[in-house]
């Protein structure tokens, strides 16, 4: 074979193969998607307790063989001095709950009987929920010398036109936008109750409701962008759309979350571009943290704005390159779980940010410093275009903003809190499929943002949403903060 040959067909070879490896990382992550585990928490198969020790360096990981793998066994036995373990017993029922008592006599003439105790058995039990009319009654009075007629005034309604009750509207909005439940599946069950309302009806109560605490919303979001660190992250929502017939147009939820005072505010945008995030942190200064979106990179060049990156999203690139290269994607994984049981520690210990930051310089940088250098150390011989070659080469660019957050013991070493906050509306989409109108997507956003802060509030929110609309038709506009799930008071 010609020289020249031979060698083309080496090229072709080496491209099959590069090929090869890629199909076969493309399969694994649609196996892993499909039947794997979406739980994050790495746990190494030769792991013991003292590698979760925070002391430890990866010197010894680094002088062992990277293809080394240690078979583990175990043997079960049993004790003989093992003690049987003691029920706790049924589980008390909470003592808020309404008591409805049945007395039960024995089946039989107790007259002269002396009581002497009695035994009692409670069980949880349940009623559908109930619709009811409440009905206004306002007597009408003459006055004397045929001066006029007097009658009491009706309250103030949430909405004055419909003939659904404040109690009603909560329900309804808790039912789809924190349970899930479609307004057209709502509609059948209050059909059951043989109250007949259109759905047309449903989501006129659901936009009238919204154009009423609009001016919440805004306060919210006003708040939320006063904030000094914001995590940001968008979500995709199908909407249907005038210009598809038949058809539906891709949305995004921008979402920014201050995690410091536990609030979330949900932007509805109709594309995926720089345009909306640009907009709304026009005049945000503080620490912004993101994951690695392009989008992104442009308010590393704002003036007062300091972007960090979000150690989760590395994480998962080494995790998704296990099955390319166990043993060094395995390092990775542990180094970082390393980090990770810094966090927990400090958490669980409830130390200041001042403490945080301190511990974060002496246990967390020397970490990250050595895991650094091993990256780039490793890079130059992997195959750039596998899993592995991406995972370094995403962190290694990424290496300072990731490694940020110990600057600051406010700071989170990830995204995580936006991405909980995400949760419902990932939710959400699988029942009720798709958002009406981009309006109704804007409405939803509005919320996902006030029932998302009562989430991070502990805040019930049926029961914060009734008393808003109880309130807020005769509330101040200058204290409309008061109603905020932040500064809720009741």
């Amino acid at each position: 074979m010609p020289p020249a040959a031979e060698l083309d067909y080496k090229i072709l070879y080496e491209q099959s193969q590069i090929r090869i490896v890629a199909l076969e990382q493309q399969l694994h992550q649609l196996q892993k998607m499909i039947f794997g585990s979406r739980h994050e928490r790495f746990v190494a198969a030769d792991t013991n307790p003292s590698q979760l020790a925070l002391g430890m360096t990866g010197d010894t990981l680094i002088a062992e063989p990277l293809s080394k793998v240690q078979k583990i066994t175990y043997t079960r036995s049993a004790s003989s001095q093992s003690q049987p373990l003691v029920h706790p017993g049924r589980m008390k029922l909470p003592d808020h709950l309404r008591r409805e008592e049945v007395l039960i006599e024995p089946g039989q003439d107790t007259t002269g009987y002396t009581r002497i105790g009695e035994e009692v058995t409670e069980l949880l039990e349940y009623k559908p929920g109930e619709l009811f009319v409440k009905k206004y009654v306002r007597p009408k009075y003459a006055l004397p010398l045929g001066a006029g007629v007097v009658i009491g005034e009706l309250p103030v309604r949430p909405l004055e036109k419909a003939m659904a009750g404040e109690g009603l509207l909560s329900q309804i909005i808790i039912d789809k936008y924190v349970d899930h439940l479609p307004l057209h599946r709502q509609m059948q069950r209050f059909d059951r109750s043989g109250v007949k309302l259109a759905y047309s009806t449903l989501t006129d109560w659901v936009g009238n409701t919204c154009k009423l605490i609009t001016p919440l919303y805004e306060a919210l979001k006003t708040e939320v962008l006063q904030s000094g660190y914001l995590h940001v992250d968008e979500t995709p929502i199908k909407v249907m759309s005038k210009e598809k017939q038949g058809g539906t147009h891709q949305g995004y939820y921008w979402v920014y979350q201050n995690s410091l005072d536990r609030s979330v505010f949900f932007d509805y945008q109709e594309g995926r571009g720089r345009e909306g995030p640009v907009e709304i942190l026009e005049n945000f200064r503080g620490y912004l943290q993101t994951d690695g979106f392009a989008v992104y990179d442009r308010f590393e060049k704002q003036n007062g704005i300091t972007l960090l990156h979000c150690m989760a999203h590395a994480r998962r690139k080494f995790s998704d390159a296990l099955n390319n290269d166990g043993p060094r994607s395995e390092y990775v994984l542990q180094e970082m779980q390393k980090l990770y049981a810094i966090e927990r520690s400090c958490k669980e210990q409830g130390l200041s940010a001042e403490q945080i930051q301190a511990i974060r310089k002496e246990q967390a940088l020397p970490i990250l410093n050595k895991l650094g250098q091993w990256m780039k150390d490793q890079y130059i011989q992997v195959l750039p275009s596998s899993t592995i070659g991406e995972a370094l080469a995403y962190s290694i660019k990424r290496w300072d903003k990731l490694t940020l957050y110990t600057q600051g013991g406010r700071l989170s070493i990830d995204n995580n809190p936006v991405e909980n906050s995400i949760r419902p509306v990932a939710l959400g989409r699988k029942n009720y499929l798709f958002a009406g109108s981009h309006e109704a997507a804007k409405r939803s956003g509005m919320l996902y943002s006030l029932l998302g802060t009562c989430k991070l509030h502990d805040i019930e929110p049926t029961t914060w949403l009734k008393e808003v609309l109880i309130r807020i038709p005769s509330h101040p506009i200058n204290k409309i903060k008061e109603l905020l799930p932040n500064h809720w008071n009741m």
